[in-house]
């Protein structure tokens, strides 16, 4: 492999909104430039999306790196490392850190589409970034198409000149040559010192099987040799090189990487953990003083527990959870118990698609079958004494007298919509609490600004959006900061009996609506067993929902036939002591799916 210099290498992500053709734009790029031949291509669409749910699901989950060569115009050749990053919202992080890497983004925007909410959010990032920015309209051949419009709206909403956008798509391969010209002539090359000491960028770290912790860097200053003792600076480990290469999209080994390259590195790591994403490696003997800006540890915002359905499975869930946790450093869990669901983990993540994907890939790949309680997120307590705690369960929540104010997180959505469906987005967003900070509007779409309280958005938000907006709607968030809140801790007692499983904390206006929703539904779910239970919804000790789940009754009065009545009325009243008598020591049996179920329930 001949190492070109620095100024013909171009390092680039390509960013856009879910299902705008990120992927496919990349295997473009691919076969073109020679990196799979057409036969390993063939019958593999998006071939970085390499896991089984990104391929089904049709969205990239991982962002990937590939590395492809160019013989450009001019006559040079050109090293390209092009990352294709995530659309959605959860996998943000994913994003950032691929921007970080790089210099350049090709900013890719549907041609019938146009802007949606998740573009702006990664476009804000790349420019953050100090980005140079490419637009790129796809699916150009869509009869829907309409390229100038979609220019005039990337310049009014996103303020880049787009009037020498380039025209592609992606899917037939019109206009690729154009695409990898830009890159070549309007992406500016990487700065990069070979001769100072090393100075790399951890990118990312998965865990291979065969080879142990798989490192992707990036190059800044100096080299990266095989051999090489190195120092991670975040955790002050250091390890021996063992393999130093880069993806075609296979592995191909080297002998050294050097500034402004991106590959990977293995170096008999144990630990993903070890690992952490944004930290700087340098040369273990003469060390660089200064760290790299890395950026933000990913932070989970959503927490649930996670518990087998069989107590059996509980040593294959823990070790299924340590399994996907080196592979994907942003989903965290702790162990907890329950009284109804018995052993499980209390887990975190960046929002509930990223949930869903874990759950779908623990149930998938390690053939678990598991219980989910509701989602909820990081409560903040001030209490009396003045201590300030932080809760994520429910059941954590100390007593209301120890409590002098709660805190709940807020984010500021973006939600972008087409006018016909504005009065019920607005709607929706008022109905959870939210209040609008901005309205304007982008061609016939309007751009709505809201202030939301995240447990609202948690639940059911994403759905209820889509629903509203017969799917139109595109919505981004950010966290913004903590509000006090008027919330309480609602309870579901059975039988008098509280149900642990089933407490969350709401606020105070919506917990006789989410209560009465709640028995209403465990009403239906419980089986009737031979006393009548009593299925309440409280605050404290204040009922403020109820429901009754009638008892099996047997017919006691059949053997009577004629005679006097006060028979029948001691044999009913001997039946009626017995029922009472049973309430107090039977037992409830709730099944699984009930739990499941009503968890499920739908504000």
């Amino acid at each position: 492999m001949t190492t070109a210099p620095i100024s013909n290498i171009r390092n680039f992500s390509i960013v856009a909104h879910i299902d705008h053709g990120k992927s496919t734009l990349a295997d473009r790029l691919i076969q073109m430039t020679g990196g799979l031949s057409d036969r390993e291509m063939a019958g593999k669409e998006q071939v970085l999306d390499s896991m089984d749910i990104e391929r089904e699901r049709g969205i990239t989950i991982k962002a990937q790196t590939v590395r492809l060569n160019y013989h450009a115009k001019d006559g040079k050749d050109y090293i390209f490392n092009l990352m294709d990053t995530p659309g959605h919202v959860d996998f943000a992080y994913e994003v950032s850190r691929s921007l970080a890497a790089c210099e350049g983004s090709l900013l890719v925007v549907d041609a019938s589409q146009g802007v949606e909410a998740q573009t702006l959010a990664n476009v804000y990032q790349a420019l953050d970034n100090n980005h140079e920015i490419v637009p790129v309209l796809n699916k150009i051949d869509l009869p829907a198409a309409e390229p100038e419009k979609i220019k005039q709206q990337i310049e009014d909403v996103i303020g880049i000149d787009a009037s020498d956008a380039v025209m592609i798509s992606a899917k037939t391969g019109l206009g690729i040559p154009d695409v990898l010209e830009a890159i070549v002539t309007r992406l500016p090359p990487p700065n990069g010192d070979r001769d100072a000491t090393l100075k790399a960028l951890l990118v990312d770290s998965w865990y291979d099987v065969y080879l142990g912790v798989v490192v992707l860097i990036r190059v800044v200053d100096g080299v990266m040799k095989k051999g090489q003792r190195i120092r991670m600076m975040g955790t002050k480990a250091a390890y021996d090189v063992e393999r130093v290469g880069f993806f075609t999209p296979k592995m191909q080994q080297v002998d050294e990487l050097g500034p402004g390259e991106i590959g990977f590195i293995t170096a008999a790591i144990k630990e993903v953990a070890d690992t952490r994403v944004g930290d700087t490696i340098t040369d273990d003997k003469n060390p660089v003083k200064d760290m790299l800006p890395g950026f933000k540890p990913a932070i989970p915002v959503v927490f649930c527990g996670l518990f087998p359905v069989d107590a059996d499975d509980f040593e294959t869930l823990r070790a299924a959870m340590g399994k996907l946790r080196l592979n994907d450093a942003s989903f965290s869990f702790e162990m907890e118990t329950s009284a109804a669901l018995g052993f499980g983990f209390r887990c975190g993540f960046l929002g509930l698609l990223h949930l869903e994907i874990i759950q779908e890939r623990l149930s998938r790949e390690f053939d678990l079958n598991l219980i989910a309680t509701a989602p909820s997120v990081i409560y903040k307590m001030h209490l009396t004494d003045g201590a300030t705690i932080e809760i994520h369960n429910p059941v954590d929540m100390p007593d209301v007298v120890k409590i002098a104010e709660i805190e709940e997180p807020w984010i500021e959505a973006t939600i972008l919509t087409p006018d016909e469906y504005l009065g019920s987005v607005l709607k929706l967003c008022q109905d959870r609490r939210g209040s609008q900070k901005e309205l304007t509007y982008v061609g016939n779409r309007a751009m709505v600004k809201y202030d939301l309280p995240l447990n609202e958005v948690v639940f059911d938000f994403y759905d209820r959006l889509k629903s509203v907006s017969k799917g139109y709607a595109s919505f981004d968030y950010h966290l913004t900061d903590y509000k006090p809140a008027d919330l309480v801790k609602m309870q579901i007692l059975v039988n008098g009996e509280p149900v642990d499983a089933l407490s969350m904390l709401v606020h105070r206006t919506r917990a006789e609506g989410r209560g009465r929703a709640m028995v209403e539904k465990m009403k239906e779910l419980i089986p009737p067993h031979m006393f009548q239970i009593p299925i309440q919804a409280a605050i404290g000790g204040k009922v403020i929902a109820r429901e009754t789940v009638r008892a099996l009754r047997k017919d006691v009065t059949a053997k009577c036939y004629g005679g006097d009545i006060t028979r029948k009325r001691k044999l009913l009243e001997k039946q009626k002591e017995g029922k009472k008598k049973m309430r107090q020591f039977g037992k409830v049996d709730i099944p699984q799916e009930a739990f499941i179920a009503a968890l499920k329930v739908d504000s």
